[in-house]
């Protein structure tokens, strides 16, 4: 048999909170801008409006770039970079010791499908942040197979979108308005995939991707006005779960919150109105009926420790 897991938190709000790639777990990198240098960037909060270059205010204009979760060092990606693309089916190195991911807006839909998600806080309900479990313990990822992501699973955006990413930069320590196109400094080689040709216009390899890191910042916005919501309407609760498969082993994982579903009877006609305007009444009852998937997530770990 398996023995009892029972964990005490599931340390996943550093994960979560660090889903939205402007508020950084610390600055990484200290670079320079050159004169002439252009950068691909997105304008504006969410709003997806892309903008050719990016042009430093001045020569040699200092540049603090801060990096999402999961990322080592991060450098801007300019025109002529030419980039190593993962092979397909891979996975960046940190989800191997990630045990919940975060999930953007347009996400529930689908992600409910295979993982509990749960909101969780690292400020003390002060703000929440919409997250997949992909383990009951620290470190433990249970879709992972053979160094790839388990077939037939959703892959959440947050791995695909890697080793490119969305940053917000400062200038001159001056925070920008407009997040900044990076790549994983690892990931450049002059030997690797243009981006753009020669004069500076996206290639069809690069078209899906840039499409992939707009729509994503953009969904994060609207996950960040979900978790306000729900804030604000005092929807959220934190809970333990307790779980138990069909072999006997049990588990008891906290550092959660859910949504109360009781409290939504109490609200007032305008908030209802409001969250089903906002879309929000959908995802809700996608978060509530994925948290079945606990038990699931249970069985996936008791049949690999047996198949060990």
């Amino acid at each position: 048999g398996v023995e009892e897991d029972r964990t005490p938190d599931l340390r996943i709000a550093n994960a979560a909170l660090s889903q939205l790639s402007y508020h950084p777990m610390e600055v990484r990198i200290l670079a320079s801008f050159r004169p002439g240098d252009n950068v691909r960037v997105v304008a504006g909060a969410g709003t997806g409006i892309s903008c050719p270059i990016l042009k430093p205010p001045r020569p040699g204009a200092r540049m603090q770039i801060n990096p999402p979760f999961g990322y080592k060092e991060i450098v801007p990606l300019y025109k002529n970079n030419k980039v190593t693309l993962p092979a397909p089916g891979s996975v960046p190195e940190f989800c191997n010791q990630l045990n919940a991911i975060p999930i953007s807006y347009t996400e529930f839909s689908i992600a409910c499908r295979d993982y509990p998600l749960v909101f969780t806080s690292g400020d003390e309900g002060e703000t929440y942040a919409p997250v997949a479990v992909l383990g009951l313990t620290n470190g433990e990822n249970l879709f992972l197979a053979d160094g790839a992501w388990e077939k037939n699973v959703y892959v959440p955006a947050y791995v695909r979108r890697y080793p490119f990413c969305m940053a917000r930069v400062n200038l001159d320590k001056v925070e920008q308005a407009d997040r900044l196109i990076c790549v994983e400094k690892a990931f450049l080689d002059d030997a690797g995939v243009a981006m753009f040709d020669a004069e500076g216009n996206p290639l069809p390899k690069w078209q899906p991707i840039e499409k992939l890191l707009q729509e994503y910042e953009a969904d994060l916005e609207r996950s960040r006005e979900m978790s306000g919501i729900l804030s604000d309407y005092a929807l959220l609760e934190p809970f333990a779960m307790q779980a138990q498969t069909k072999a006997g082993a049990a588990m008891n994982l906290t550092g959660m919150y859910r949504v109360d579903e009781k409290k939504i009877g109490a609200l007032n006609a305008s908030q209802l109105k409001n969250l089903i305007k906002k879309g929000v009444m959908g995802r809700i009852y996608a978060h509530l009926i994925s948290l079945d998937n606990f038990v699931r997530l249970l069985d996936r770990k008791v049949g690999r420790a047996a198949a060990a």
